[in-house]
């Protein structure tokens, strides 16, 4: 039987094209605001918690049934669902991690089958968004507290842990796994991968790690 191992993906450019609040924002037509508060983000020149309450202030009220409207064309990134079905086949435990939202991830964690999934709750009243946002995933260094609080929690060593991301946010889990997987990345988070991939398919990652 294989060795027990854990991967964590990013939600937003790596497991799924679209950047979530990115596509939230044209229903209240802030796109533009949004995005460029998004890109000075991942690239690490705005703090995270800062700029998601930011953006999430933008999208006031936007109707709650437009959002999953807006989740519902999210398009997987090319090779998501072969990956995904391999890694569970290679014996690894299979999450998403994101500084997104739980009506996002919660979809993709049911369309892949995935066995966890951690990002942020649009808070909403009377069917509303009030422009707030609470949860797990919103500080910096998130991401790398939920790789350790798994890896502990499913009785994995560090060095079996693989991660997958795109942007600054991803900084804090890539700092702690074993082996850091840079996907059609920003340069600050490439400087601080074991491979960095270009092409945008994921079956790409299987060729790296056992």
């Amino acid at each position: 039987m294989n060795k027990k191992k854990l991967i964590l993906f990013d939600l937003d450019s790596t497991l799924i094209e679209n950047e979530t609040i990115d596509e939230f924002a044209k229903i209240t037509g802030v796109e533009n605001e949004v995005k460029e508060i998004t890109k000075d983000a991942m690239n690490g020149k705005l703090n995270f918690e800062q700029s998601l309450k930011k953006r999430v202030a933008l999208i006031k009220g936007a109707p709650t049934s437009k959002i999953k409207e807006a989740v519902s064309t999210f398009k997987l990134t090319e090779g998501a669902k072969e990956t995904i079905e391999e890694l569970k086949n290679r014996g690894y435990i299979v999450g998403v991690v994101s500084g997104g939202f739980t009506v996002a991830t919660d979809k993709i964690k049911e369309m892949l089958g995935l066995d966890y999934a951690y990002s942020n709750n649009l808070i909403e009243n009377d069917g509303i968004l009030t422009g707030e946002v609470n949860g797990v995933m919103m500080e910096e260094q998130a991401k790398g507290k939920m790789l350790k609080e798994l890896a502990k929690r499913e009785n994995i060593d560090l060095k079996d842990t693989v991660v997958v991301g795109d942007g600054a946010n991803d900084l804090s889990m890539f700092k702690v796994a074993g082996f850091k997987i840079a996907f059609c990345a920003k340069d600050i988070l490439k400087k601080n991968a074991d491979i960095c991939i270009e092409k945008r398919d994921l079956r790409e990652i299987l060729k790296y790690i056992e």
